[in-house]
């Protein structure tokens, strides 16, 4: 298809119909690893929600009066450091190679260093290696790996010992525990991200009078925290917990994911959790 680039231009997000910036979503996901076939309200609902996107910080490419691409931007203090986020980056495929993916980048990285921010952050699925080298030319580094990990047979929680008290908390509460965690959390289960859906359910175990971890699990059961202090582990307090959970929330799987620790990998996979096909880079661009 012959593009003339006369007729691109680019606009914020905050300057169109919010379903322009849906259909620039769906047309860029179309032949995507990872099927993303999603309602204008649920994306909405999701992508400016708890991802933390900003309609103003967004921007949106049209080829005449055709949404052609759209890149998602976000900006928080992630882990201390002031940080533009790429929530999506979509490009209908008749469109990719015409240097709108680039100026798309170009606008990301203006505004991410108009607000202040010191690098810029995004995930990539492992695989796909046209968008990991698109983000290596543009300065990224993979520093992190995503993995992910389900488990459909949580019979065995049924029989594990009570060797810990656990008590049902408030996010509120849970925050102010959890203040001070000192190894890495994805962007989607970090505090920022939490506080934004309130249906997540948070517990707390105590063993001898001090806290030994803690667990966030939303409904369906998806683990967004879970963390044993490193004096009670190897107790079976993670195993408790988990258990609590899955009877007081009526659980049939867990799933769950998160960056490079090896000994909650090596902890799932006892509790009969499996590693999934899917897999993500973590990757950075200092300002």
């Amino acid at each position: 298809m012959l593009i003339d680039e006369r007729h691109i231009r680019y606009q914020r997000s905050s300057e169109v119909n919010e379903s322009f910036i849906h259909q620039a979503f769906l047309k860029g996901f179309s032949d995507y690893i990872v099927k993303m076939e999603i309602s204008e309200e649920d994306f909405l609902k999701r992508f400016f929600g708890p991802e933390g996107n900003k309609a103003e910080t967004s921007f949106i490419a049209f080829y005449k009066e055709e949404p052609a691409g759209v890149i998602l931007g976000g900006i928080k203090n992630y882990e201390t450091i002031k940080t533009m986020r790429c929530g999506a980056l979509a490009i209908s495929p008749e469109y990719r190679g015409t240097g709108i993916s680039q100026r798309l980048f170009e606008l990301h990285k203006d505004e991410a260093i108009k607000h202040g921010c010191k690098q810029l952050f995004l995930e990539v699925i492992v695989g796909n290696d046209r968008a990991i080298n698109f983000y290596k030319k543009l300065g990224y580094e993979k520093i992190y790996d995503l993995v992910y990990f389900t488990n459909e047979d949580l019979s065995q929680f049924k029989n594990a010992n009570t060797v810990c008290d656990i008590k049902k908390i408030n996010f509120e509460d849970f925050q102010s525990r959890v203040a001070n965690w000192s190894y890495h959390i994805n962007w989607q289960n970090d505090i920022d991200y939490l506080k934004e859906i309130p249906t997540i359910h948070y517990y707390v175990a105590f063993q001898n009078g001090g806290v030994a971890g803690y667990l966030a699990i939303n409904p369906i059961g998806n683990i967004h925290f879970l963390m044993i202090d490193k004096n009670f582990r190897g107790k079976g307090i993670g195993r408790q917990l988990l258990k609590t959970a899955s009877t007081e929330l009526s659980l049939t799987k867990m799933s769950t994911g998160f960056p490079n620790n090896s000994l909650l990998e090596g902890f799932l996979k006892k509790l009969g959790f499996t590693k999934g096909t899917l897999a993500q880079y973590e990757m950075y661009r200092i300002l």
